[in-house]
């Protein structure tokens, strides 16, 4: 519904179109001024928020051109009430807002032209384009961005103009106003006109594949990560970047989707995004040998139609839901688990995975994570020395399926987060939820906000408790030192250069390297600095990017989650968790069901258990758990040795040398046949032949 802030605005504009009638009928031209005033603020505060509620209003037919037109239509009521229907400023009035009106569909018409011209059949990142094809600038942004609300606007001469005229009875003011609006329509429409011809714009389709096939043939990528999703789940794709960066094979991204593109991290890696199916299966990818999948979607059929490639499933987590034991893993040659859990899962599963197609290969995403080894030197050293513990309650969303053991946010997440700010001796709280909680149950999203209000309160009372010191210049000092490294992080995102649209990013996206490393630098920096801004008994909820999960994870003593990827990936820390049964199973059969909650402390939904997780925070030798969480570890997420981006790396090589040696063995087999060399190349490849599909034809392909 948006904020408080947007609904009164809201509330105002809707409010402002009856005042502004009766002002006209009545009339009083001081009334109409300031209901028209309101109504334009409110709009326009919308509009800047880019508020949910905009949207909202075009669906019950009270969108921005009707709302501008009606207040146009009561300006000229308001004359008329007036009885200046028979003077000429009237008939101004009547003359310019159809003439304005008139201007719009032609400006509609090049904005959406320009926009598409410039939209490329690929987009890319970190990919020389550049020297192979012209890509033109981009029209100034302020002519395309939000060009529709700044055309209407310019309505705001002739409604001024004409309000002075009927406040003081004098027409040459109403004319001036009125033909400033017609003359600044037409100038916005006459400068938009050299963008859709000639050299203004970009190559056509063809020009741009054959340009980024070019570069296919120069480059020879050899392993490449595939991903399709909505923009919301552009996070399963960034925790492989840094994996793909680290590979020891040419390693090449490709996208289906420009939300995914837009919102994807900064990496080295080279990025093709591919809205159309057509467009990704004539793309030269003979070079690839290896494809990795992170997510089971539909579209991943456009790239598993090419047999010169081993396709693998890695997925973007593990743990035990059912979507790691997804029976479309079979269509993959090989799936990739984390460790000897995730072969035993598909085995009780029995969805057609075999094992000898499962590959274990760690979590290379897991190196951040600062790993507890049990002695005084620890990250959890100084948990039992007075320094007031931290426990992290990460619960996961609420999912699709209305499962009530999905999440604990709605049965349990208030009984856990009081049982924890009332705990005493004391711990602080962390609440970091999920980005999509509330998304699709408001139950979860109400009681995502009741969770959020205990944090806060909590936070506020410790913060005047005296048995709570902070060394007050220190944390100064870190928030000097965060403004500092905010500022240059803005700077270099500055000197990155946002690009003017899709064209132009892709015409000069390719990522400064140096840059790239201080950047990281920097984010390391931030977060040391993040976490001595505040003291560290301070309960804290923690939404947004940073920091990140896993600088949670180094920060805490234990966490409280739910079944989900990030249980398995707190185990690498070794510290103590819990896990709560929200679909109350009981906690023998909620073991068995869930590898993950073996070496947990087992939490019904009014987490009556949680003074034991609390015990083995505060006294880490009395921690009953511990052996059982160290050979969990090992289970769920392979041996320390070798590393795990040795063991991707290794996994990379060997199935790419499967991938040359069926493509050889396919290649004598076609030479010892009698058939047309032309089906021959085909069998071979597997490649689509020359693009015989026009270039406007790039709707999904479903066949195989």
């Amino acid at each position: 519904m948006g904020s408080a802030a947007e609904l009164a605005a809201a509330a105002l504009m809707m409010l402002g179109f009856p005042c502004l009638m009766l002002a006209a009928l009545l009339p009083s031209v001081y009334a109409f001024v300031v209901a028209a005033a309101v109504t334009y603020l409110a709009d326009h505060f919308l509009h800047r928020k880019g508020s949910y509620l905009i949207n909202r209003l075009s669906k019950v037919r009270a969108g921005l051109s009707i709302r501008f037109l009606i207040r146009q239509l009561l300006l000229i009521l308001l004359l008329a009430r007036m009885s200046l229907a028979d003077n000429l400023v009237f008939y101004a009035a009547v003359a310019c807002f159809i003439a304005f009106y008139g201007l719009q569909a032609p400006h509609g018409a090049l904005v959406t032209l320009i926009r598409n011209r410039r939209r490329m059949p690929v987009a890319t990142r970190n990919i020389d384009l550049k020297s192979r094809i012209r890509v033109p600038d981009a029209p100034p942004r302020g002519l395309l961005h939000r060009s529709a609300e700044k055309m209407l606007h310019l309505d705001l001469f002739a409604v001024a103009g004409l309000l002075v005229s009927a406040a003081l009875d004098d027409a040459f003011v109403g004319f001036v106003g009125a033909g400033i609006t017609v003359a600044l329509g037409c100038l916005y429409v006459a400068v938009l006109l050299p963008y859709v011809r000639g050299r203004r714009i970009p190559p056509k389709a063809e020009t741009v594949l054959a340009a980024v096939d070019d570069w296919l043939a120069a480059h020879k990528p050899e392993t490449v990560l595939y991903f399709s999703g909505s923009k919301d789940s552009a996070y399963q794709v960034n925790m492989w970047l840094e994996t793909m960066e680290q590979l020891e094979t040419r390693p090449l991204i490709i996208l289906r989707e420009r939300a995914i593109l837009n919102n994807l991290a900064p990496t080295t890696v080279p990025v093709i995004c591919v809205p159309g199916g057509v467009h990704l299966m004539n793309l030269d990818l003979s070079t690839v040998r290896v494809a990795l999948y992170a997510a089971n979607v539909g579209k991943n059929i456009h790239l598993l139609r090419v047999p010169t490639m081993k396709h693998v499933f890695i997925g973007h987590g593990d743990s035990d839901k059912l979507a790691s034991v997804n029976p479309y893993s079979k269509v993959y040659d090989e799936v990739w688990t984390a460790g000897r859990a995730g072969r035993d899962r598909y085995a009780i599963a029995d969805v057609g995975v075999r094992d000898e197609d499962i590959v274990e290969v760690g979590r290379p995403q897991l190196a951040p994570i600062a790993t507890w080894q049990g002695g005084p030197e620890g990250p959890r050293a100084g948990a039992a020395d007075g320094r007031v513990p931290t426990v992290l309650y990460a619960p996961t969303w609420e999912g699709w399926d209305g499962n009530p053991g999905n999440t604990s946010i709605v049965l349990a997440g208030e009984n856990i987060v009081r049982k924890l700010v009332e705990a005493d001796p004391p711990v602080r709280v962390l609440y970091k939820p999920h980005p999509f909680t509330g998304t699709v149950s408001a139950q979860a999203g109400a009681a995502h906000r009741r969770v959020t209000a205990l944090v806060e309160k909590a936070a506020a009372g410790r913060a005047a408790d005296p048995r709570f010191t902070t060394d007050t210049a220190a944390q100064e000092r870190a928030r000097a030192e965060l403004a500092r490294i905010e500022a240059r992080l803005a700077e270099l995102a500055g000197a990155g250069g946002d690009k003017g649209d899709e064209a132009e990013a892709t015409r000069d996206g390719i990522v400064d390297v140096e840059r790239h490393r201080e950047i990281a630098g920097l984010r390391a920096e931030w977060n040391a600095a993040y976490w001595n801004s505040f003291p560290e008994y301070e309960h804290r909820v923690i939404t947004g990017a940073e920091p990140r999960l896993y600088d949670c994870f180094n920060v805490s003593d234990a966490m409280v989650s739910d079944i989900s990827s990030v249980v398995s990936d707190f185990i690498a820390s070794g510290k103590p968790y819990a896990v709560t049964d929200s679909g109350e199973l009981g906690a023998e059969e909620f073991k068995r069901q869930n590898t993950a909650v073996r070496a947990a402390t087992i939490l019904s939904n009014g987490a009556a258990e949680l003074g034991g997780l609390l015990d083995a925070v505060r006294d880490p030798s009395a921690d009953p758990l511990a052996a059982d969480r160290k050979e969990l570890k090992q289970y769920l997420l392979g041996p320390d040795e070798p590393t795990s981006i040795d063991q991707f790396n290794a996994a990379v090589a060997d199935l790419a040398r499967k991938a040359e040696t069926r493509n050889v063995g396919q290649q004598s087999r076609v030479g010892a046949a009698s058939i047309d060399p032309a089906e021959a190349a085909e069998l071979t490849t597997a490649l689509p032949a020359q693009r015989s599909t026009s270039a406007g034809d790039t709707d999904d392909v479903n066949a195989v």
